[in-house]
């Protein structure tokens, strides 16, 4: 074969897999394969058992398909439950703690073929403190975070598919600095049960993978349907979002923004230039004092009970959140509602809004995960997202650009997004 097994994307080992001429067996040793030449430097994992992910891979192959994910390797961030491996949080409050359970998303993998690989490394509790992941493309660079490992991992060959959650940029901004497909879902579209909350208004799941027929991919799993980004039968018309952070995007970021909506209107669609009113500059901020509200009430125990094991940066977090008063988050809410409805109206004349994933290149330094900043506004608006990789910045390094659809469309989104990819590279 021209393309190594472990580089190939999940829809095409899926299809392989299908017609017999691949055994998840051989995909998952593949995977393996790459996780022992190259974890040294990425240190994407927190835990993996190459025989008990090689055992699950020969069941699949000595059983018939039970969906579309039939003997593809997954990763799973390590604040979702897995019943059969170690969740920590990326805190050692939970060292070596092994739930009974799976959570709802690893069930429905499973349910729908996949196999477990391993766990994927997450900053503590999803939030600021960073991991051990470098970037794959430079390991004096931050992955992003805070679904660090499993950006890594997927932009380095080591999985096809992995899971991120994001509660401000943590699905679309690693993506970004690795270089990877990403996709966001609408908030509440995805079953968290068995995922360590940090803000239940915030909180989405999300997925890395190669191409945005792996999103779907994975989207069909979770949701029960069969994986179909239906053909586009016209360009899509697009909304150019430079939002009213743009003077915080850096020249590599304005660039692939740019370069992205000459690209799409030279291949047929639609791009027109939006301005977001008032109040829609004022939602970063408020997305933050929501994350703020709700972290420090997710996180009591963990504060009372056992303070001397977090972080300085969690701690602070929490006690930041725990000085907003419910007044103001209430009105952070009632803000966001209005604006949402008013985003809802807009996407009555386009059908997905190109704007930044990050400010920027992956910052140089591991102490750090980078700004949020661009995701935050579409998070706290519940929309969902997709980040298309494609660009290079002047360090060699990944730039990538986000798609935005309408609250609930996820499928239209996919399918944009899908006609999009390659005409933006």
């Amino acid at each position: 074969m021209s393309t190594a097994l472990n580089e190939l994307t999940a829809s095409q080992a899926a299809a392989m897999i299908a017609s017999r001429e691949l055994t998840s067996e051989l995909l998952v040793q593949a995977c393996l394969d790459r996780i022992a030449e190259r974890e040294d430097t990425v240190e994407a994992w927190a835990f993996i058992d190459p025989e008990l992910a090689l055992a699950e891979a020969r069941r699949r192959d000595n059983e018939a398909s039970t969906g579309p994910l039939h003997g593809i390797p997954v990763g799973i961030k390590d604040i979702i439950d897995t019943s059969d491996m170690p969740t920590e949080y990326g805190s050692p409050i939970y060292k070596e703690v092994r739930p009974p359970w799976d959570a709802n998303c690893v069930a429905q993998v499973r349910a729908a073929g996949g196999v477990i690989l391993g766990k994927t490394v997450t900053t503590e509790f999803a939030t600021y403190a960073p991991g051990k992941t470098h970037n794959p493309h430079n390991p004096k660079h931050t992955p992003g975070g805070s679904s660090s490992g499993s950006a890594a991992a997927v932009a380095d060959y080591m999985v096809p598919l992995a899971f991120g959650t994001q509660t401000a940029a943590s699905v679309i901004r690693p993506a970004s600095f690795c270089g990877t497909a990403a996709y966001k879902c609408t908030h509440g579209q995805f079953g968290l049960a068995g995922v360590k909350m940090a803000a239940q208004s915030l909180d989405s799941l999300g997925v890395f993978a190669r191409s945005v027929a792996d999103l779907a991919l994975m989207r069909a799993a979770l949701i029960g349907a069969a994986p179909d980004i239906k053909p586009r039968a016209t360009a899509p018309r697009v909304g150019l979002c430079r939002t009213p952070q743009w003077s915080e995007a850096s020249p590599e970021t304005q660039q692939a923004v740019e370069l992205a909506a000459e690209k799409l209107s030279a291949a047929g669609a639609h791009v027109e230039d939006i301005g977001m009113p008032d109040p829609f500059p004022t939602l970063v901020g408020l997305q933050n004092r929501v994350m703020l509200f709700e972290c420090a009430r997710n996180f009591r125990y963990e504060y009372d009970e056992h303070n001397k094991l977090l972080s300085d940066k969690i701690r602070g977090l929490i006690e930041a959140g725990q000085s907003v008063s419910y007044e103001n988050y209430a009105q952070a809410l009632m803000t966001r509602d209005r604006c949402r409805q008013m985003l809802t109206d807009l996407f009555i004349s386009f059908d997905v809004l190109l704007t930044p994933s990050a400010p920027g290149e992956a910052p140089e330094g591991l102490d750090a995960t980078g700004n949020p900043l661009f995701s935050r506004m579409w998070t706290f608006l519940q929309a969902p997202s997709v980040n298309l990789p494609g660009h290079l910045g002047p360090n060699n390094l990944p730039v990538g650009v986000q798609v935005v659809g309408s609250y609930g469309q996820d499928d239209q989104l996919l399918s944009a997004a899908a006609w999009m990819e390659t005409r933006i590279v």
